[in-house]
Order: C-alpha cells, then structure tokens, then sequence
C-alpha cells in the first residue's frame, strides 16, 4: 500500500512540476518578469507543495 502512495505521489508530482515548468514562465513574460530569474523560486514553490499535498493527501485516502 505504501508502494502505491508514494508511486501516484511521484508521478502526480512529476506531472505537476512539467506543467508548472511551462505555465510559470509563460505566466511571467506575460506580466512582465524576467522568467529566467524568477522562474525557479516559483516553480520549487509549487513543486515541493503539490508533492507534499499529493503524499499526505493520497496516504490519508488509501490508508485509512
């Protein structure tokens, strides 16, 4: 069971950060920022956020 949880947090983490990769900069040449500076610090935000929220939220589901 542990297995699944962390295989569909990782992938929905994967998938998440590939989409945010190419929505953030975009996002931000959009509103005017440099996206080669601010890009990073935004993406490893959302990153380390959906994949926490992935893990705890997908654990809380299947375990219980």
């Amino acid at each position: 069971m542990l297995a699944l949880v962390i295989l569909l947090a990782m992938s929905g983490s994967c998938l998440m950060s590939g989409i945010s990769g190419v929505l953030i900069p975009l996002g931000l040449r959009r509103v005017g920022a440099d996206p080669a500076v601010a890009s990073a610090i935004f993406l490893t935000t959302v990153t380390d956020i959906v994949g926490m929220g992935l893990m705890l939220g997908l654990a809380t589901m299947l375990v219980l």
